[in-house]
């Protein structure tokens, strides 16, 4: 299990930047393996284009290194501080990308006024308050503030997402960088109109119970 989730968490990193969401080595992914609760993450400063998946460090919940030769991400305590405190997390995703990260840099949410917030995010996106790199204050800030969504924006710093999995993080990272660019976009022309609390519920219900194909 831990060798097939060092192979999806390399290249949902890799896919970071192909996707606009980070910039040279910011950002970063990590996931948790469900049998042994490890969680792999990105090391720290290395480029995501020769990123490899023997490059991954493999943390235990205490944030001692089990496994790997690079330091992992500076953010390793926000993710397990996440990780320790919401069992249904599966994985943690941090972006800088530039819509996003503008509503955070004015400490605003983003309204939900488009069916695409409602249905992916189920209401606003939330902000956080300020809270400094390098400890657990950012994964404390994510823990009481971002609710059922799995999304928010960090104020003065950028946005994380998370999910069951590896790729229900990612989609949430790309759904969060579209929307704001198209509620940026919007109140470049007037004041965007938020959708009603009954249609948010209508419609983030319907989407998750009918989106996408039967299982089985």
């Amino acid at each position: 299990m831990l060798d097939e989730l060092r192979e999806i968490v390399c290249r949902y990193n890799k896919l970071l930047p192909k996707h606009g969401l980070v910039t040279m080595t910011s950002g970063n992914v990590s996931g948790r393996d469900s049998e042994s609760g490890l969680v792999v993450v990105k090391p720290s400063g290395v480029d995501f284009e020769v990123l490899a998946p023997g490059d991954m460090c493999v943390i235990g919940l205490d944030g001692k290194l089990v496994e790997g030769k690079l330091k992992p991400s500076v953010d390793t305590a926000t993710h397990l501080y996440v990780y320790r405190n919401m069992p249904g997390v599966g994985s943690v995703i941090h972006t800088h990308s530039n819509f996003a990260t503008a509503f955070a840099a004015l400490g605003r949410p983003i309204p939900c006024c488009l069916t695409a917030i409602a249905d992916e995010f189920g209401g606003p996106i939330p902000v956080s308050d300020y809270a400094p790199v390098g400890g657990d204050e950012i994964g404390r800030e994510i823990v009481e503030k971002i609710g059922d969504r799995p999304a928010i924006l960090m104020k003065n710093h950028g946005v994380f997402t998370v999910g069951r999995t590896v790729q229900d993080a990612f989609k949430a990272a790309v759904m969060v960088e579209d929307v704001a660019k198209t509620v940026y976009l919007a109140t470049c022309m007037g004041e965007p109109l938020e959708l009603p609390a009954e249609e948010i519920a209508r419609a983030h219900k319907r989407y998750i119970e009918k989106y996408g194909q039967e299982n089985g």
